[in-house]
């Protein structure tokens, strides 16, 4: 199992409305590079959802259940989509203050490439987080 990121802005797309939708598509990325992380994504992966803009905090954990497929939202038929659903929120949002200052989270892709959507998480990342989230790793 790998582990990722996903940003979104809470007023475009929140973690209650991925609870509430369930099971959702990924759509609307056109970064290549967020677009071939996206296409490395494997059923079963697990991402932490990440509010960005104003909030800059992880909320929850959602899981992918579709892989890379063609995004009908790009014209250009050059960027795909995965769909995920909803895990679990975390107990306590981490946010990117917390991570930053964090000694074993200084190189995680978030904090060196902060503009990117879409973004792999290491499994030591992935564990220091959901501690500091306070949920099962």
């Amino acid at each position: 199992m790998a582990y990722w990121l996903l940003k979104s802005e809470p007023s475009c797309w929140s973690w209650d409305d991925q609870v509430r939708e369930g099971v959702s598509e990924w759509d609307g990325v056109r970064n290549h590079q967020a677009n071939n992380n996206m296409k490395s994504m494997k059923r079963g992966d697990r991402c932490f959802f990440y509010h960005s803009v104003n909030a800059k905090e992880i909320v929850g954990v959602v899981e992918v259940v579709k892989e890379h497929y063609p995004d009908p939202t790009d014209a250009s038929g050059r960027f795909g989509m995965v769909d995920v659903k909803a895990v679990v929120p975390t107990a306590q949002p981490v946010s990117l203050k917390q991570i930053k200052q964090d000694p074993l989270l200084q190189d995680m892709q978030l904090v060196r490439q902060s503009r990117l959507s879409v973004s792999p998480v290491t499994a030591a990342e992935w564990r220091r987080i959901c501690t500091l989230a306070g949920i099962a790793a």
